[in-house]
C-alpha cells in the first residue's frame, strides 16, 4: 500500500513530507485510515535521537485514531468502517509470561514500538516501523483497540499514550474513592493524571513550583495545588499521599517529594526516561516508602482505559493542528507552550500521488 506521511530524515532536520509503502495485509492484519494522531513529547525526543535508538527516517506518532479500510482473512474482531485505535506498541512475542498475563508492554523479548523500531515478522529482517503521522497504518489485530461509542474521536488520541501512561499506575496502586494522590507537573501527562484520578474518586493534589496553575488544576478536577517551592507548605504536607505520580519529563530532584509519602507510599516516575538527581535514602528507609517506575499499560488495560473514559466523560484538553504545522508544534512543545496536548487532524495531509 502506497501512503504518505511526515518524517524526520535526520536528528537535525525538520519533519517533511515522506512517501513510503505499508506492508501487504497478512491474514491477521487490520488496515486503517488515520483520522487523528496525537503529538507526544516522545515524538520530539525520537525525532532528535535524544535517547540514542532512533531509526531514521522517523515517522513519529503513537496516539492513533482511525477507521478500518481493510482486514485480513483471519480477522474477526473488526470490520471495514469500524473506528479503531493504535497506541505505543504494535507487536510482542505473545508467548512469554508477561504477554500471557496481558502485559505486552513488558514482553521479555521486547515489544515492537509503533515507530522507530523493527518489525518482528517480515521478509526483510530490518523492516522499519513507521508511526501515525501518516495517511494509513497496517497493524496486527491483537494490537488494535476498539473505540467505544461516545468517545470524541477528535480529542481521544492522547489517551493512547498520555492516558494509559497515567492510568496504568493508578490502577496498579489501586486508586479509588478516598485515595490520596499527588501529581507532580501539570503538562500533557499531568493533566491526564489529574482527570483520571479525580474520576476514580481520589483526593487529588497538583504539585507545582508556582501557584499560577491553581485555577487550571482545580478546573481539571484537582482538589488543591501545593506549591513545591514553599518550604512551609511542603513541611505541612508531610506523609500526605499514598501515591505520587511524577510526570516531569526531564532530569530533576525527587528528594523534596519523598517525605510527602505516607508509610508504604509510592512515588511513581512516568515522565523522565533517563537519570534523576541522586536520591536520599533516609526518608525511604524511615517511612518504608518506595520509588517506582511505570511505562504504558498492556492492550487489555488500554482498552479498559478507553471504555472508562467513554463512561466517565474523561478526555484530554487538546489543540488541533494541521500536519504542516508539526515543526511549529515541536518548537512550542519544547517551551511547554500547549494546554495540554496537540492533535493532528490527518485530513490536512494530502493523499499520496498515484
Amino acid at each position: 500500500m502506497k501512503t504518505t506521511g511526515y518524517a524526520a530524515p535526520s536528528r537535525t532536520a525538520p519533519l517533511a513530507p515522506f512517501d513510503f509503502e505499508r506492508r501487504e495485509l497478512r491474514p491477521n492484519d487490520v488496515a486503517m485510515e488515520v483520522l487523528y494522531c496525537g503529538v507526544c513529547h516522545s515524538d520530539l525526543h525520537q525525532s532528535r535521537n535524544d535517547w540514542g535508538w532512533s531509526r531514521f527516517p522517523v515517522v513519529p506518532g503513537h496516539e492513533i485514531l482511525g477507521k478500518v479500510i481493510a482486514v485480513g482473512a483471519e480477522v474477526r474482531r473488526y470490520k471495514v468502517g469500524d473506528h479503531v485505535a493504535v497506541g505505543c506498541i504494535v507487536d510482542s512475542c505473545q508467548d512469554c509470561d508477561q504477554c500471557r498475563k496481558g502485559f505486552e508492554q513488558l514482553c521479555r523479548k521486547m515489544p515492537v514500538q509503533t515507530y522507530s523500531d523493527t518489525e518482528r515478522f517480515s521478509c526483510e529482517p530490518t523492516a522499519p516501523t513507521y508511526g501515525g503521522y501518516s495517511k494509513h497504518l497496517v497493524t496486527r489485530e491483537e494490537f488494535v483497540l476498539r473505540v467505544p461509542d461516545g468517545l470524541d474521536l477528535s480529542r481521544a488520541a492522547p489517551l493512547l499514550c498520555a492516558g494509559i501512561t497515567t492510568y496504568s499506575p493508578l490502577r496498579t496502586w489501586n486508586v479509588g474513592p478516598g485515595s490520596r494522590v499527588g501529581v507532580i507537573g501539570l503538562g500533557g501527562l499531568g493533566h491526564m493524571a489529574v482527570k483520571l484520578a479525580s474520576a476514580m474518586g481520589a483526593d487529588v493534589t497538583v504539585l507545582s513550583r508556582t501557584g499560577d496553575k491553581e485555577a487550571d488544576a482545580l478546573r481539571l478536577g484537582a482538589d488543591r495545588l501545593l506549591v513545591s517551592s514553599d518550604p512551609e507548605a511542603m513541611a505541612k504536607a508531610a506523609s500526605m499521599f499514598e501515591l505520587i505520580i511524577d510526570t516531569v519529563p526531564v532530569k530533576h530532584d525527587i528528594n523534596p517529594y519523598v517525605p510527602l509519602l505516607d508509610i508504604d507510599g509510592t512515588l511513581v516516575v512516568v515522565g523522565q526516561i533517563g537519570p534523576l538527581d541522586e536520591p536520599n535514602t533516609m526518608p525511604l528507609l524511615l517511612g518504608r516508602r518506595r520509588i517506582a517506575g511505570s511505562p504504558i499499560g498492556g492492550i487489555a488495560e488500554t482498552q479498559e482505559l478507553l471504555d472508562f473514559c467513554a463512561k466517565a466523560g474523561v478526555l484530554p484538553d487538546v489543540e488541533m493542528i494541521r500536519m504542516d504545522q508539526i515543526n511549529d508544534a515541536f518548537a512550542r512543545l519544547e517551551k511547554a507552550d500547549v494546554r495540554y496536548r496537540f492533535v493532528i487532524d490527518m485530513a490536512s495531509l494530502p493523499a499520496v500521488a498515484a
